[in-house]
């Protein structure tokens, strides 16, 4: 079994799919890489929005929970929230959540995980038990003002060694990313963030363990089958990259 962690699906695929049903297509797509299981979550209904209003982030998370009861075999939902809207956020996450049966919480660049305003989300995460997947990168062209770097991911899981976090994108990170958490073991990293390139994954093996690296796509930005290569194709042992494709999702979500 596969399990994707890092997928993203939106009313506005619509347009791009071949059938008019892009979710279908995805799914299909999915299967046909032996991929059994997807943690999705939507950005927004009209592309990928950085600072979600209330009624935004509301509308997209209620997508998901339509698709998990449309494919409850392969879609696990993550909510998506905007920390500058707390209150708001948290209620969502008790609808999403609690009440709609989502399986983790999916933050992106409305705010900085070294930002206080972050601590009630991860609180919550604590409360029901489940991960966080945040968005993280180095750019070389500079990140964005409010996007976490690998180092705010760091200060976050020092502050809250009890939550779990997924730092997205392992190859947005690179080697600097990796060494920045490597000191927290309640961070995991996805396989997410660019092209395949050699040894990456096995540095990001040697220095976390393979207990701290989860698969991760980001389709659609990028293929399935070209993220799964950079498992497959990878120097390690059977069994880490049986824990990179489904193991270590199934230990954090077993609870769910």
């Amino acid at each position: 079994m596969i399990i994707d962690a890092h997928v993203h699906i939106g009313q506005w695929m619509r347009p791009y799919s071949k059938n008019g049903n892009a979710v279908d297509e995805l799914i299909q797509s999915a299967r046909l890489n032996n991929i059994d299981r997807l943690c999705v979550s939507s950005l927004g209904d009209r592309g990928y929005t950085s600072y979600p209003n209330i009624d935004e982030f509301t509308s997209a998370n209620t997508h998901i929970l339509e698709l998990m009861q449309a494919f409850p075999q392969e879609i696990m939902g993550f909510c998506y929230v905007n920390p500058r809207h707390s209150n708001a956020s948290l209620a969502e996450l008790d609808r999403c959540i609690t009440d709609g049966g989502m399986v983790g919480i999916k933050l992106w660049v409305a705010c900085k995980t070294s930002d206080s305003l972050v601590d009630p989300i991860v609180e919550k995460a604590i409360e029901l038990g489940v991960p966080i997947l945040q968005h993280a990168w180095y750019k070389t062209t500079g990140n964005l003002p409010d996007e976490s770097t690998p180092a705010d991911i760091a200060e976050l899981a020092r502050r809250f060694p009890d939550v779990t976090i997924i730092m997205a994108h392992l190859h947005g990170a690179g080697y600097r990313g990796i060494l920045d958490i490597a000191p927290y073991p309640n961070i995991l990293v996805d396989t997410s963030g660019g092209d395949p390139e050699s040894t990456v994954v096995e540095f990001a093996v040697r220095e976390l363990g393979g207990e701290r690296i989860v698969f991760g796509s980001d389709t659609p930005g990028r293929s399935f089958g070209v993220q799964i290569g950079k498992v497959l194709g990878a120097n390690l042992p059977h069994e880490v990259k049986r824990l990179i494709l489904c193991g270590n999702m199934e230990r954090i979500l077993k609870s769910r």
